[in-house]
């Protein structure tokens, strides 16, 4: 018996619509229908990204957001034709380079960045051995 459908992460953050404009500008994102409650916080905000979905949310009721935890241990993984720009997008957007982006290896070229809400992605590239 299958119980699991499907599995969409929502993240919390300090400014939700500074938060859906930074998505949008770094990794081409469209948001769905937006949800607010009575002073202007976003409750429920879907983000589609390439394939992939993104519930996002303002934070409050008892959510706190990573710049007020001092950090989050969770890493997003951006599946990516080109790492180099994908990253450039990121930084011109806003985000910070925490690792340059770099063949690592084992299969990918890949680097890691941090967005100005508190979370982190990767963007990653596979590498075509030749």
């Amino acid at each position: 018996m299958e119980l699991v459908t499907e599995l969409i992460p929502r993240i919390v953050v300090a400014d939700g619509p500074k938060a859906v404009a930074f998505y949008e500008r770094a990794l081409g994102a469209t948001e769905g229908e937006r949800h607010t409650d009575d002073a202007g916080r976003i409750v429920h905000t879907e983000l589609t990204v390439g394939s992939s979905r993104i519930h996002l949310k303002d934070e409050g009721d008892g959510d706190p957001a990573p710049t007020s935890l001092g950090g989050t241990p969770v890493l997003f993984h951006l599946g990516v034709t080109d790492a180099d720009a994908a990253a450039r997008a990121l930084v011109e957007a806003g985000a910070t380079v925490v690792f340059p982006v770099a063949e690592r290896g084992y299969g990918s070229k890949d680097g890691r960045l941090a967005d100005p809400f508190g979370h982190l992605w990767i963007v990653s590239e596979p590498v075509v051995e030749g």
